[in-house]
């Protein structure tokens, strides 16, 4: 009888564990090496423990800090940390840093695609979805079912080119409008109230309840056309475009916003690739925005300064290039493949890398990643209730509703009425496929409701249609 209830004890205690494993962080107080620690002290400001924790690691540990999934520093009791997570309208499944499967928490709250959203017009909406998203990103991380709270996003890129497939993605045209969209957004996500005091609060140290990262910095907006890709893109702007155009976005999301995250994209500006510009990320974010966060290439840019830019003659001189211009991850393996030899080659000094990992630790100490046990912190309170809640999924649909615009209604066909209503056909690939309607960076959604489900009440006939645009204006052009 005794080894039963042994036995059942154990598989009880091992799908609990499956159900809810502890969240990663440093500085567990189990361990009487961390009280030793000054970077464990979370009552010394934060630039002292990040200075404390850079002078305890080696050289090879340092540079393996420098890639998106940064390795563990077992030694010193420090989990390895995904920096690469995805929120654009909703915690998504796209990134490494959200693990949806292995646990109990298997969707989060869908919100409409941001090109929607926007035409809302509506500050405090847009503002309480990223907050609502923020709230859901920790609840997944304290269920133990995340390995990051830095998601790189929202989109503020300029959209005037339909040719961009990605326009989805962003507020719009206006660069008004998606320099207020960036703040709600970025105050929603990462805990602060909607509007700030001062200016001046942007360069002070305050917790995160999660990361916001505003990308592409900048004049991005192309991925593949006749022949040019993102990859090597130049895009040519006039200074006063870029003041006028481009740039607002990203200086209301540092300024107003006070953001802990800025990507630079793929493209070149001006004959620049964005990543290893010296003034575009130190001048102008950090020196003339008052930028205090961490820098991420997208993902694999660094490889296109040598690879596709050819604007450096080796790998390691494009990797002197992007930490000497103020640049602080690498979402990719590049940085970890050859920092060391750029060392070796007297391109790289190893104050350029402290200079990055003061960034990086920094907002990872923030977030309360290096305080201690999460579950006796503020945040730590957050459970997986909180996550598909009535609340969020009422928001949502609120947004969706406010979000349509342009609809002509003048002979009040709708909504539909269920007596009137006689027949009813519902045409096209896509009316029954609810993953193609999510948008792009989707995440899993608590509750999936195409068209043609939507309309079941009524009397339904339901034809697929034409597959493709091409098809499509065959048959328009054969019937005219």
């Amino acid at each position: 009888m005794k080894s039963l209830w042994w036995s059942v004890n154990i598989v009880v205690m091992a799908v609990l564990g499956a159900i809810a494993a502890d969240p990663p962080y440093a500085c567990d107080g189990r361990n009487p090496a961390t009280r030793s620690y000054a970077f464990c002290d979370a009552s010394k400001p934060i630039t002292v423990r990040v200075e404390d924790l850079i002078s305890r690691l080696s050289l090879e540990e340092k540079v393996e800090q420098l890639s998106n999934n940064a390795s563990a520093v077992q030694r010193l009791g420090i989990p390895k940390y995904e920096w690469w997570s995805e929120a654009l309208h909703g915690v998504s499944q796209w990134g490494r840093g959200i693990h949806f499967k292995g646990g109990p928490i298997h969707t989060a709250t869908s919100f409409p695609q941001v090109i929607l959203t926007a035409a809302s017009y509506d500050v405090k909406l847009w503002y309480h979805i990223a907050q609502a998203i923020g709230i859901e990103a920790r609840a997944i991380y304290n269920a133990g079912q995340a390995s990051g709270l830095t998601f790189w996003a929202p989109n503020i890129n300029i959209f005037r080119d339909p040719r961009w497939g990605r326009g989805q993605e962003t507020p719009g045209e206006d660069p008004l409008l998606s320099s207020r969209y960036s703040v709600a957004y970025v105050r929603g996500l990462q805990g602060d109230p909607l509007s700030s005091s001062s200016k001046t609060n942007v360069r002070s140290s305050t917790h995160l309840r999660a990361s916001a990262c505003c990308k592409h910095f900048t004049a991005y907006d192309m991925d593949n056309w006749e022949g040019h890709t993102r990859f090597s893109f130049d895009a040519l702007v006039s200074k006063q475009d870029l003041l006028d155009t481009y740039q607002p976005p990203f200086k209301s999301c540092v300024e107003q916003g006070r953001a802990s995250g800025i990507m630079c994209s793929y493209n070149s500006l001006n004959g620049v690739p964005t990543c290893g510009d010296s003034n575009l990320l130190t001048s102008t974010a950090r020196r003339d925005w008052g930028f205090q966060g961490y820098i991420t290439a997208d993902c694999d840019a660094v490889a296109t300064i040598y690879t596709s830019h050819r604007y450096t003659s080796t790998a390691e001189d494009a990797v002197a290039d992007v930490l000497k211009a103020g640049m602080d991850v690498d979402c990719g393996s590049y940085l970890q493949k050859y920092t060391m030899s750029a060392i070796a080659k007297g391109k790289v000094n190893e104050s350029d890398i402290n200079r990055a990992l003061r960034n990086l630790f920094s907002v990872r100490m923030r977030l309360g990643l290096f305080d201690g046990n999460l579950n006796h912190q503020l945040e730590g309170k957050l459970t997986m209730q909180v996550v598909c809640s009535t609340q969020h999924q009422r928001m949502a649909l609120q947004a969706a509703r406010q979000g349509i615009v342009l609809l002509k209604n003048s002979r009040r066909h709708l909504p539909l009425s269920k007596t009137r209503t006689k027949s009813l056909v519902v045409i096209g690939p896509n009316a029954n496929n609810a993953t193609t309607l999510l948008g792009n960076y989707y995440g899993l959604p608590c509750n999936a409701i195409t068209p043609l489900q939507g309309l079941q009440r009524y009397i339904i006939i339901h034809d697929r249609g034409v597959r493709t645009w091409h098809a499509f204006l065959t048959i328009c052009s054969v019937k005219l």
